[in-house]
Protein backbone atom coordinates (compact mmCIF):
# COMPACT_ATOMS: atom_id res chain seq x y z
CA UNK A 1 0.00 0.00 0.00
CA UNK A 2 1.33 3.89 -1.17
CA UNK A 3 1.68 6.08 1.65
CA UNK A 4 2.41 8.64 -0.86
CA UNK A 5 -0.55 11.19 -2.09
CA UNK A 6 -0.73 12.47 -6.07
CA UNK A 7 -1.03 15.92 -4.42
CA UNK A 8 1.40 18.92 -2.54
CA UNK A 9 0.42 19.37 0.74
CA UNK A 10 1.69 22.74 1.98
CA UNK A 11 3.10 21.92 5.61
CA UNK A 12 3.12 24.88 8.82
CA UNK A 13 6.63 24.92 9.54
CA UNK A 14 8.08 26.82 12.51
CA UNK A 15 12.31 26.89 12.11
CA UNK A 16 14.15 27.96 15.38
CA UNK A 17 17.64 28.88 15.38
CA UNK A 18 19.48 28.23 18.62
CA UNK A 19 22.49 30.33 19.31
CA UNK A 20 24.13 32.85 21.93
CA UNK A 21 25.64 35.02 18.67
CA UNK A 22 23.73 35.21 16.10
CA UNK A 23 21.07 38.09 15.68
CA UNK A 24 18.25 38.53 12.50
CA UNK A 25 20.90 40.10 9.91
CA UNK A 26 23.95 36.91 10.62
CA UNK A 27 21.06 34.05 11.03
CA UNK A 28 22.31 32.77 7.51
CA UNK A 29 21.09 29.04 8.16
CA UNK A 30 17.82 30.34 9.18
CA UNK A 31 16.98 32.43 6.51
CA UNK A 32 17.93 29.69 4.28
CA UNK A 33 15.07 27.02 6.20
CA UNK A 34 12.72 30.08 5.70
CA UNK A 35 13.78 30.48 2.32
CA UNK A 36 13.99 26.86 1.19
CA UNK A 37 10.94 25.76 2.99
CA UNK A 38 8.54 28.71 1.27
CA UNK A 39 10.05 28.33 -2.18
CA UNK A 40 9.17 24.38 -1.80
CA UNK A 41 5.34 25.32 -1.55
CA UNK A 42 5.51 25.23 2.59
CA UNK A 43 4.03 28.56 5.27
CA UNK A 44 6.11 29.25 7.63
CA UNK A 45 4.68 29.57 10.85
CA UNK A 46 6.75 31.23 12.88
CA UNK A 47 10.89 32.12 12.67
CA UNK A 48 12.87 32.43 16.21
CA UNK A 49 16.21 32.88 17.69
CA UNK A 50 16.71 31.73 21.47
CA UNK A 51 20.09 31.29 23.56
CA UNK A 52 21.40 28.08 23.64
CA UNK A 53 19.41 27.35 26.84
CA UNK A 54 17.64 23.84 27.39
CA UNK A 55 14.93 24.90 28.88
CA UNK A 56 14.22 28.53 26.84
CA UNK A 57 14.42 25.22 23.70
CA UNK A 58 12.16 23.27 25.78
CA UNK A 59 9.20 26.15 26.43
CA UNK A 60 8.99 27.45 22.69
CA UNK A 61 9.03 23.78 21.07
CA UNK A 62 6.73 22.30 23.59
CA UNK A 63 4.28 25.84 22.86
CA UNK A 64 4.93 24.43 18.70
CA UNK A 65 3.95 21.16 19.04
CA UNK A 66 0.72 21.49 21.57
CA UNK A 67 -0.91 23.86 18.99
CA UNK A 68 -2.21 22.62 15.56
CA UNK A 69 -0.79 25.36 14.14
CA UNK A 70 2.67 24.16 13.43
CA UNK A 71 3.23 21.04 12.14
CA UNK A 72 6.72 20.30 11.63
CA UNK A 73 9.33 22.26 13.83
CA UNK A 74 13.14 22.80 11.92
CA UNK A 75 15.90 23.30 14.39
CA UNK A 76 19.45 24.77 13.62
CA UNK A 77 22.57 24.71 16.22
CA UNK A 78 23.24 23.76 19.44
CA UNK A 79 23.68 19.44 18.22
CA UNK A 80 27.44 19.54 19.18
CA UNK A 81 29.29 18.57 21.83
CA UNK A 82 30.02 22.05 23.51
CA UNK A 83 28.47 22.48 27.21
CA UNK A 84 26.53 25.16 25.77
CA UNK A 85 25.24 22.37 22.72
CA UNK A 86 21.82 21.78 24.46
CA UNK A 87 19.27 21.14 21.70
CA UNK A 88 19.24 17.32 21.64
CA UNK A 89 19.12 17.36 25.45
CA UNK A 90 15.91 19.52 25.34
CA UNK A 91 13.89 18.31 22.46
CA UNK A 92 14.44 14.64 23.02
CA UNK A 93 12.60 14.26 26.49
CA UNK A 94 9.48 16.26 23.97
CA UNK A 95 9.18 13.20 21.91
CA UNK A 96 7.15 10.65 21.34
CA UNK A 97 8.69 8.70 18.83
CA UNK A 98 12.40 9.13 17.68
CA UNK A 99 12.67 9.36 13.99
CA UNK A 100 16.65 7.06 14.39
CA UNK A 101 16.97 7.40 10.67
CA UNK A 102 16.99 10.95 10.22
CA UNK A 103 20.60 11.67 12.51
CA UNK A 104 21.67 8.52 10.78
CA UNK A 105 20.92 9.56 7.14
CA UNK A 106 21.80 12.65 8.13
CA UNK A 107 25.44 11.44 9.21
CA UNK A 108 25.91 9.24 6.73
CA UNK A 109 25.40 11.92 3.73
CA UNK A 110 27.69 14.46 5.53
CA UNK A 111 30.10 11.68 6.68
CA UNK A 112 30.55 11.89 2.19
CA UNK A 113 31.18 15.86 2.83
CA UNK A 114 33.01 15.88 5.92
CA UNK A 115 34.98 12.67 6.95
CA UNK A 116 34.86 11.65 10.42
CA UNK A 117 33.70 15.07 11.74
CA UNK A 118 30.21 14.00 11.34
CA UNK A 119 30.24 11.88 14.38
CA UNK A 120 30.53 15.53 16.19
CA UNK A 121 27.15 15.68 15.52
CA UNK A 122 23.77 15.03 17.48
CA UNK A 123 21.08 15.46 14.99
CA UNK A 124 17.82 13.96 15.69
CA UNK A 125 14.13 14.03 14.59
CA UNK A 126 11.29 12.59 15.99
CA UNK A 127 7.44 13.23 16.16
CA UNK A 128 5.34 14.76 19.08
CA UNK A 129 1.56 15.41 19.27
CA UNK A 130 1.58 14.66 15.57
CA UNK A 131 4.60 17.14 14.76
CA UNK A 132 7.61 16.65 13.15
CA UNK A 133 10.92 18.01 14.30
CA UNK A 134 14.08 17.78 13.39
CA UNK A 135 17.16 19.32 14.72
CA UNK A 136 20.15 20.05 12.63
CA UNK A 137 23.62 21.44 13.01
CA UNK A 138 23.83 25.22 13.22
CA UNK A 139 25.78 26.32 10.10
CA UNK A 140 24.34 26.91 6.57
CA UNK A 141 25.96 23.84 4.79
CA UNK A 142 24.30 21.59 7.21
CA UNK A 143 20.84 23.01 6.96
CA UNK A 144 21.16 22.62 3.14
CA UNK A 145 22.45 19.04 3.55
CA UNK A 146 19.30 18.48 5.77
CA UNK A 147 16.60 20.06 3.71
CA UNK A 148 17.67 19.53 0.45
CA UNK A 149 19.06 15.82 0.63
CA UNK A 150 16.32 14.46 3.39
CA UNK A 151 13.60 16.64 4.58
CA UNK A 152 12.74 18.43 0.80
CA UNK A 153 11.53 15.11 -0.20
CA UNK A 154 10.00 13.32 3.25
CA UNK A 155 7.39 16.45 3.86
CA UNK A 156 6.03 16.31 0.47
CA UNK A 157 2.96 13.85 0.36
CA UNK A 158 4.17 13.04 -3.11
CA UNK A 159 7.77 11.40 -2.70
CA UNK A 160 6.95 7.77 -2.66
CA UNK A 161 6.97 5.23 -1.28
CA UNK A 162 6.23 7.29 1.57
CA UNK A 163 6.95 10.43 3.70
CA UNK A 164 6.18 11.92 7.00
CA UNK A 165 2.96 14.13 5.90
CA UNK A 166 0.66 11.42 6.68
CA UNK A 167 1.71 11.21 10.07
CA UNK A 168 1.45 14.66 10.96
CA UNK A 169 -1.24 16.54 12.08
CA UNK A 170 -3.85 19.00 10.04
CA UNK A 171 -3.06 23.02 10.58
Amino acid sequence: MSHANNAFVPLSIAVLTVSDTRNEETDSSGRYLTDALTEAGHRLAEKVIVKDDKYAIRALVSRWIAGPEVQVVLITGGTGFTSRDTTPDAVLPLLDTQIDGFGELFRHITYQELGTSTVQSRAVGGLANRTAVFCMPGSTGACRTGWSKILLEQLDARHKPCNFVMHLGSA
